[in-house]
């Protein structure tokens, strides 16, 4: 009978400390599940902080390469018009220097 008893004993003993084993075992599940969640809420955050950080340097990038290409148009054109009047101003300067020459040839004629 006593060891009936001391069986009985064992048996609920065994049994609660299975019922406290599972309790716990479900406790830190249920603490690294929320722990994962946490993980992955702030990874997924610093990736949405990233993108917008990769798009905002993107949209600089774009607006610096445009500027720069404005100015390189601009100075192109001051450029092909300082050559334009400088070409003109020789080309006056030859025309003088013909007609001066012509007007020498008629002089030395007469």
């Amino acid at each position: 009978m006593k060891k009936l008893v001391i069986a009985s004993l064992l048996a609920m003993a065994l049994a609660a400390c299975s019922q406290s084993a599972q309790d716990n075992a479900a406790s830190a599940a249920n603490a690294a599940a929320s722990e994962v969640q946490a993980a992955a809420s702030e990874a997924t955050a610093a990736a949405s902080e990233a993108v917008g950080a990769a798009q905002d340097a993107a949209a600089s990038a774009v607006g610096a390469a445009t500027d720069a290409a404005a100015s390189a148009v601009d100075a192109t054109k001051a450029v092909a018009t300082e050559a334009a009047e400088a070409t003109k101003e020789a080309a006056d300067k030859a025309a003088d220097a013909v007609k001066d020459a012509a007007n020498a040839a008629q002089e030395a004629a007469k």
